[in-house]
């Protein structure tokens, strides 16, 4: 903070990026907790012979926000691995990551830095059935590629290392950036995978189909039961609630301490004004004691006992205003009578 009491510009920038942060993560989290709101009061729904009458005297055939779980089955034809044999599924995902290392020329320190550079996906159309494989019973899966959290198996994964030679070594340093090499990675849905879904599920033409939901909420596809998915969302809302909260203090304090600071100068400017108005008053007294007027005394007289000439400089702010007995007089810790700067030490002054 500044000697005048205003707030410096790293503290007031300090305060905006906080109460901003603040305000940005305070949005996010209500936005998570309205979908873990949603999620833990969507309608678990049984994946029986009783699903389709279920939905049928269901408001227009549809229940907004379902929960089912079952396991990945294939309507016609299936994927296979690319790399591993007698694997199938129905959706595959191939990435190609480049991994180097770039220059921070801030930290002055290389930083790992991935990129992808190519990501394909393919898939089939599947349903999700009962583990009992003697019901019937089966629900077509839209929009897998829709879903927020689509969790897929890594089936393959492989890194190749970039060749290194001394031509590439001086130009990576020229360069700042430091090639690593090549990450190529390999994700399948695969057939007879347990499946956890939630969005909408609707019955049409007598085909039950799970599709992305309306409203904004999120349309999950995992591989986790839903007990362990909602706990997994809860954890990600406690999160950023600690994060909210934690900048919320931050800004919080910040803002306490620019307040605290300006009632306390507030405070010792008061002080100062009374002990100015205590000095003006003594002065006067003082004045009608020797029985002078205020145009009588000599411009070099000590302002404190008026008798004295002025004998000391008071540093650091310069002022020329007492002799060095009344110096000597002042309380600790010693402050000016002018400005009430504290003194840190004086100068002699010699009149010639």
């Amino acid at each position: 903070m500044e000697t005048s009491g205003k707030p410096s510009t790293a503290q007031i920038v300090f305060l905006a990026t906080s109460s901003a942060l603040t305000a940005v993560l305070y949005t996010i989290y209500k936005k998570k907790s309205i979908h873990v709101a949603r999620l833990r009061e969507a309608k678990k729904m049984p994946l029986n012979p009783d699903l389709k009458a279920i939905l049928d005297e269901a408001p227009g055939k549809c229940v907004p926000y379902a929960v089912i779980e079952g396991v990945v089955r294939s309507v016609k034809e299936t994927l296979n691995s690319q790399f591993v044999g007698n694997c199938k599924g129905v959706i595959e995902r191939l990435t190609l990551k480049e991994k180097k290392m770039v220059w921070n020329r801030t930290t002055h320190i290389w930083n790992d830095c991935e990129k992808v550079i190519h990501q394909r996906t393919n898939t089939m159309p599947f349903d999700l059935a009962p583990h009992d494989a003697t019901v019937p019973t089966t629900v077509r899966v839209v929009g897998p590629l829709d879903a927020a959290e689509l969790d897929l198996e890594t089936t393959y994964e492989n890194f190749h290392p970039s060749q290194q030679s001394l031509t590439n070594v001086v130009s990576h340093f020229i360069s700042g950036e430091r090639p690593q090499g090549i990450q190529e990675t390999e994700e399948m849905l695969r057939l007879g995978a347990s499946m956890t879904g939630v969005g909408e599920l609707v019955l049409d033409n007598n085909l039950v189909r799970l599709q992305p939901p309306k409203q904004g909420l999120r349309y999950f596809l995992s591989r986790l039961d839903y007990d362990t998915l909602l706990n997994k969302q809860e954890g990600h809302l406690r999160i950023w609630r600690l994060l909210t909260v934690l900048f919320g203090l931050t800004a919080c304090a910040t803002l306490f301490y620019l307040l605290w600071r300006q009632y306390v100068l507030r405070k010792e400017r008061r002080k100062e004004r009374s002990l100015l108005d205590e000095y003006r008053k003594w002065q006067s007294n003082r004045l009608q004691e020797l029985h002078l007027a205020e145009e009588d005394l000599s411009p070099t007289s000590c302002t404190v006992c008026l008798n004295r000439e002025r004998s000391c400089v008071f540093l650091e702010c310069g002022h020329v205003c007492a002799c060095e007995e009344c110096y000597r007089a002042l309380p600790k810790p010693k402050k000016c009578p002018i400005c009430r700067a504290t003194i840190d030490r004086i100068v002699p002054l010699y009149n010639s």
